[in-house]
């Protein structure tokens, strides 16, 4: 989503809510073709590559970069659009390594089904050289909401039980909905709602802001025992225990992690050991965030 004004953010620390002092020498995505990330992936490749997307209207192309924020290539959807792809996610399906690209934009409401794109995760790169690929995805899954269109920017793997968790993004409450992780269908599938969501408050010291508790971004640990969300003003985790199940966790107030201090953050994902969480926003040459976890 393009934000109608530009708003300022303060940057906070973990769970203590003290604000923080400015990043001396913050990271930066320095890729120029990545200007409205809208989704972020760890690769299971290599742990210090990340893959990101931009926004609606931008080419049907994943970028990578290390977390250092220098360009290390891409990675081109033949035969898919960019309709309005929103977030991004990596997995492993019977041991081989994947992404998911999420076409599942709808501000308005009014697509009759949205698309999921499934993409074998390239090899990874010598240390001197750069990705430059285009290749078709594996297979796509379409689906539709089970009570009509929604707009969703929140989607994650469950790495527990080979399913697909997606946030919708506006009304009152947003709401999880469950696809099933299959490995192709010819079929419309049916996203089912399993639980509204906590009430996302906005982290201490944070100016208000008319979309601040609105989903933007959403992963899951390896372990499938957190997940994380971002919103425009803050990143929120959810814990869950061997007995519960998310339709559960996520019903319960979540840990507010801080405010990122980015102007349109969009985009979140856990680092391999689930000990940190990046954060990046839109706009260019955009600022990369790293948030602690406290193990427990």
């Amino acid at each position: 989503m393009r934000p109608l004004f530009i708003l300022t953010l303060l940057s906070l620390g973990s769970c203590t809510a003290l604000e923080s002092a400015p990043e001396e020498n913050p990271v930066r995505l320095r890729d120029h073709q990545l200007t409205e990330a809208s989704g972020i992936a760890v690769s299971h490749r290599n742990p210090n590559h990340l893959w990101l997307i931009n926004d609606s209207g931008s080419a049907a192309t994943a970028h990578l970069a290390d977390t250092k924020g220098m360009a290390r290539g891409f990675l081109h959807l033949k035969g898919v659009k960019n309709t309005d792809w929103e977030d991004l996610a990596t997995f492993k399906l019977d041991g081989k390594p994947y992404l998911l690209v999420a076409d599942t934009g709808d501000n308005e409401a009014r697509r009759a089904e949205v698309k999921l794109h499934f993409i074998a995760e390239p090899r990874p790169i010598s240390p001197d050289s750069s990705l430059g690929l285009g290749l078709k995805p594996d297979w796509t899954l379409r689906f539709r909401y089970e009570d009509g269109p929604r707009d969703c920017e929140a989607v994650a793997v469950n790495p527990t039980s080979n399913s697909i968790l997606l946030i919708t993004k506006r009304g009152k409450q947003p709401a999880v909905y469950q696809l099933p992780l299959l490995k192709d269908s010819n079929k419309t599938l049916t996203a089912k709602r399993i639980a509204p969501l906590a009430k996302l408050n906005l982290p201490p010291k944070t100016r208000r802001h008319p979309f601040a508790s609105q989903p933007t971004g959403l992963d899951i640990s390896a372990d499938g025992k957190c997940a994380a969300v971002v919103t425009y003003r803050g990143v929120y985790l959810f814990r869950r225990s061997a007995k519960e199940s998310w339709a559960q966790a996520f019903t319960k107030a979540p840990e507010i992690l801080g405010a990122h201090g980015l102007s349109q953050a969009e985009a979140l994902a856990f680092s391999p050991d689930g000990r940190l969480i990046y954060v990046t926003s839109e706009g260019k040459r955009p600022r990369l965030v790293t948030m602690p976890v406290e193990a427990r």
